[in-house]
């Protein structure tokens, strides 16, 4: 099918970015940059060859290879003003970036020295009309001690511009409950709780997220389709999902879920999710990594047959879910 353009009242909307890894937007240009800082030198072109992913054990890969040139504050300084770009260039005015800290422990780095040289970048944007806030994210297959550590180091940067802990990466590894503690540990702390979950697991990983952790918001949450009983849950409580349609299909995620090999964006079940009343925001999650915008994320939603009333709606609902009050009070 070809690509639907969304008319000029959808396009234009200010509009909230509540799903995007800050890593995972760094673009070819950037990367070569980074890269050429450690030694390295390399073209955008081959940079684009090793973002060309095709499921999700590529795509872990690529997200350490590309993590593995941002070892300096600096260099976060720099990733932080090319994302600030992009998303001012969408209309985006409120933006919820996650930032993998645990990878910066793995690599023995200081959080609270990326964390400072994010913030003072951050301020040029506030400015502009862009307010950031940061989601501090753990890495699932590194265990529940490493998560803590990603917890405690929210806390010592003492800052309220970090709305939300989270967990990525593999949610096949480690069982959800060993991070019962650390997510009780966030909310002692007053900060949000999210994770990725139904994004290759199933289902139950959604439920036990929910029940075991208190968590606010789903990552993806695409398996809760094969589930009527928790898509009634998630539309009685009002759980949103974070949609990231072209993350899924790059992932191979979609086609897991599906069980097709030829899963395509039409095929995707957010339309029946949000038509079941479960409140669902659009999101980018790797931008650079999977080639795509905020705008393309909605034009992808017309494509599945959302009108353009509901993807008004969508776009609301990105600021109502949003954990910064003042985002929120756009849809009071």
């Amino acid at each position: 099918m070809a690509a639907l353009s969304l008319s000029p009242k959808t396009d234009l909307l200010p509009k909230a970015e509540l799903h995007v890894h800050l890593e995972g937007s760094i673009q070819p240009a950037t990367a070569c940059t980074l890269m050429a800082r450690q030694g390295v030198n390399a073209t955008e072109e081959e940079v684009r060859e090793r973002y060309a992913l095709r499921n999700f054990p590529e795509f872990l890969e690529t997200f350490k290879w590309l993590t593995s040139f941002l070892r300096e504050p600096q260099d976060y300084t720099l990733v932080a003003y090319d994302l600030g770009e992009q998303l001012l260039a969408q209309n985006v005015v409120y933006a919820e970036v996650t930032l993998s800290v645990g990878v910066m422990l793995l690599r023995k780095q200081r959080p609270e020295a990326n964390f400072e040289a994010l913030l003072r970048a951050a301020e040029s944007f506030e400015r502009r009309g862009l307010r950031i806030r940061w989601v501090f994210d753990a890495v699932r297959q590194f265990g529940a001690q490493a998560a803590m550590a990603v917890v405690e180091a929210a806390r010592n940067c003492g800052s309220k511009e970090i709305v939300a802990f989270g967990i990525g990466g593999d949610e096949l590894q480690v069982p959800t409950a060993a991070f019962c503690g650390v997510y009780d540990r966030a909310a002692e702390l007053g900060l949000h709780r999210l994770i990725h979950a139904g994004e290759v697991g199933g289902p139950e990983k959604i439920s036990e997220a929910i029940e075991l952790l208190g968590v606010e918001r789903i990552g993806h949450g695409i398996a809760a389709i094969k589930d009527s009983a928790l898509m009634d849950l998630l539309a009685e409580r009002k759980i949103p999902l974070e949609m990231c349609p072209q993350s899924n299909i790059r992932t191979g995620a979609l086609a897991l879920q599906l069980a097709s090999d030829n899963a395509q964006i039409e095929n995707h079940p957010l339309p029946e999710l949000f038509r079941h009343g479960i409140p669902v925001v659009l999101s980018t999650d790797d931008p650079a990594l999977f080639g795509t915008t905020l705008h393309a994320e909605y034009a992808n939603a017309a494509r599945m047959g959302l009108q353009e009333g509901e993807l008004e709606q969508i776009c609301a609902m990105g600021f109502q879910y949003a954990f910064e009050s003042d985002a929120r009070k756009r849809t009071a």
